[in-house]
């Protein structure tokens, strides 16, 4: 299994990034996938989830509304866009599946939100 985060970056407050997790070494289409963050001295916490075939989706309450997880199938990658950013939205972004009852992560991408 491997996944490959990407996307990050500076931005200033109020704007926007899509992030991209693209996955190999599994059948893509069968698992949930998920986005986590963890903003330094905190612990991780999961932002968004999108099912398998991409019909159902959750997110954390403070990105309710203003981030959105999909994915495409044919393509083996899941994304994140995040629009009106906050400086609380600054994190390492993660991606996230589970299998077999293991965890598996992407190595995580840098969003930092900043004037």
């Amino acid at each position: 299994v491997q996944l490959v985060d990407s996307g990050g970056g500076l931005v200033q407050p109020g704007g926007s990034l899509r992030l991209s997790c693209a996955a190999s070494g599994f059948t893509f289409s069968s698992y949930a996938m998920s986005w986590y963050r963890q903003a330094p001295g905190k612990e991780r916490e999961l932002v968004a989830a999108i099912s398998s075939a991409g019909g159902s989706t959750n997110y954390a309450e403070p990105v309710k509304g203003r981030f959105t997880i999909s994915r495409d199938n044919a393509k083996n990658t899941v994304y994140l866009k995040m629009n009106s950013l906050k400086p609380e939205d600054t994190a390492v972004y993660y991606c996230n599946t589970k299998r077999h009852g293991s965890d598996y992560w992407g190595q995580g991408t840098q969003v930092t939100v900043s004037s």
